[in-house]
């Protein structure tokens, strides 16, 4: 059993930390996201609602089902402590 941090769950922090760092006024698609996270959207989606219940995730969906994801206040504080302030 492995009891280390899911992978998808740091891919996931990984591309809403890059997405904060190049473009810190303009959110990323579930499909920007997924694609560069390469993970599958229903993985993509699960890793999602759990950032959003932690309050570390923010996200807005359209009724078509596509939407946009972006990290809150306390995810880009997580986020600085994980991977370092980025330059």
């Amino acid at each position: 059993m492995n009891d280390g941090i899911d992978p998808a769950l740091v891919a996931v922090l990984t591309q809403l930390w890059r997405a904060k760092s190049e473009a810190p006024d303009r959110t990323w698609s579930l499909a920007k996201i997924a694609k560069q996270a390469d993970l599958p959207m229903s993985t993509l989606r699960r890793q999602l609602a759990g950032l959003s219940d932690a309050g570390l995730v923010e996200m807005q969906m359209s009724e078509e089902g596509t939407g946009s994801a972006w990290l809150t206040d306390e995810g880009v504080t997580l986020c600085m402590a994980v991977f370092g302030v980025a330059s």
